[in-house]
């Protein structure tokens, strides 16, 4: 079976170096596991919250080649950090026949095991969030004394060793020149051309084109505004530019302006990769559509539909996803949320330890039981020669036991344990929250849902806690009959996977 590797670190906590500790323990237990490795997807300095990532993009679509069954990753927060983006693209990997696997997380693709997984990946994320509260907050104290929040720092300007901006006299005076060309009636593709021609590049190092060029020239800070989250402080920066220049610039870019294109709201679908068709058993994707009077519904429509005619009845997203939803509360009871945390907790327990750990803890038995034959040797031998010999692999032995101690302990503490009194509070947190929003319903879903079977009159929810199937009645007549009646002059647009 074939395997690639993707790995990952992020700006903020970790280095280059984190990649090769990635890829030493995937490596390891593809060989573990008999995986061969036909290729690496690394992304530096990537954060796991942003979809936007070009290798795990670019791994995403090699999927659909056919070369490789599964994608191996040093912990599930690799992979990503985000909870319903992990849920989309493992769907996609798995359409593709693909399956993600954690090289330090042993996790089974039985109904417990797939809770386990959730788990890790709802708390990765929650941890995700906090540690980006912690992040914004040092930033918001940097931006009151005008510092250097991080970030891609504009053309003309430099950051000293005290976060302060400082003008970059070799580049200012290109910004200072481009001002100066565009206030004087020169076009922006004049701009562009003059410069990429002479060999200057943006900030980022690249070559300027129109927006590139369009963004420097709307850019406050050249006249000494520092800039943070709307708010603007006078004089906080260097001045590059005078007040003048720049308010000329703005009036001619101004009139220059065409109308901005109309954005479009997205839109989360909850059920999406979750909600398949009663009756071909097809996935149902998220649908949007507008009345005679310009209001817009949500819809699921079964995907069978185009493929090979399947009658299943669309039927409205806020209703499908408040059932589910209302019915995942209804495990939120005192005793199953003990019950879970309880199951889950030992779940961990049992399969905390990675296979680079299991084969550490195999080498260091090993290890002993040859330090001990050599002591069995050294007793019984009298020659001074051979005792000489022995002594010497003896002491070999020994620091080999010192170093797989010494592994096996920074291997221990890495793991990542959730403890029961973790998923308590993570579940209680859950079944006291009065404000019902999107995050919130969300998160349920993740957690507690497997499968949802739709049919036009019923609908069954398979857990990931492993209990017995749920199945609705009736509850959906009246809606059907409403879809009925209300689709009639609705233009529909197919969403997908929001």
């Amino acid at each position: 079976m074939n395997a690639v590797i993707y790995a990952r670190y992020s700006s903020h906590s970790q280095q280059e170096t984190s990649i090769e500790g990635q890829l030493k323990v995937c490596y390891e237990y593809c060989e573990k596991q008999g995986y061969t490795v036909v290729n690496e997807y690394i992304d530096r300095a990537m954060s796991g919250r942003d979809d936007n990532r070009p290798s795990f993009l670019r791994m995403i679509g090699d999927s659909s080649k056919k070369g490789f069954q599964y994608v191996v990753v040093y912990q599930f927060d690799r992979f990503s950090r985000n909870r319903f983006s992990s849920a989309k693209y493992k769907e996609l990997l798995k359409n593709n026949g693909v399956r993600v696997l954690s090289a330090k997380e042993t996790v089974s693709d039985q109904p417990d095991g797939i809770l386990v997984e959730g788990f890790f990946e709802c708390m990765a994320e929650y941890y995700s969030a906090e540690l980006s509260q912690k992040v914004k907050r040092g930033m918001d104290i940097n931006a009151e004394k005008c510092l250097s929040t991080g970030g891609n720092i504009a053309l003309g300007y430099k950051i000293d060793r005290e976060k302060r901006f400082q003008i970059d006299n070799g580049k200012a005076p290109i910004v200072k020149k481009v001002f100066e060309m565009y206030a004087d009636g020169i076009s922006i593709s004049e701009i562009v051309d003059y410069l990429n021609r002479l060999g200057y590049t943006t900030a980022k190092g690249k070559e300027f084109k129109k927006n590139s060029l369009q963004t420097m020239l709307r850019n406050k800070r050249y006249t000494g505004v520092y800039t943070y989250k709307g708010t603007e402080i006078p004089d906080g920066i260097p001045r590059i530019i005078s007040d003048e220049l720049f308010e000329k610039v703005a009036k001619r870019l101004a009139k220059n302006k065409q109308a901005p294109a109309r954005s479009k709201a997205k839109e989360d679908y909850l059920l999406t990769t979750k909600l398949f068709c009663g009756y071909c058993k097809e996935m149902m994707t998220g649908i949007s559509g507008k009345g005679h009077l310009g209001s817009v519904y949500r819809y699921y429509t079964c995907n069978g539909k185009r493929k090979y005619g399947c009658n299943k009845k669309s039927v409205r997203k806020e209703h499908i996803e408040n059932i589910v939803v209302e019915q995942c509360k209804k495990l939120l009871t005192d005793r199953n949320i003990k019950k879970i945390a309880k199951a889950v907790s030992e779940l961990c327990a049992s399969q905390q330890e990675s296979y680079h750990l299991q084969d550490l803890k195999s080498q260091l038995s090993k290890a002993i039981r040859k330090h001990d034959n050599l002591l069995e040797v050294l007793s019984e031998c009298e020659d001074k020669e051979i005792r000489q010999s022995v002594l010497g692999k003896l002491s070999q032995v020994n620091e080999q036991i010192k170093s797989l101690n010494s592994e096996i302990l920074k291997e221990e503490k890495s793991i990542n344990i959730v403890s029961e009194d973790d998923i308590l509070f993570f579940l209680l947190s859950l079944k006291n929250n009065r404000n019902n929003d999107e995050k919130y319903r969300k998160t349920l879903i993740n957690i507690f849902v497997n499968a949802v079977y739709l049919y036009d009159d019923k609908l069954t929810i398979i857990f990931n806690s492993g209990d017995k199937p749920v199945t609705v009645n009736d509850l959906l007549l009246e809606e059907i009959q409403e879809n009925l009646e209300s689709s009639e002059g609705l233009c529909f647009n197919s969403v997908g996977p929001p």
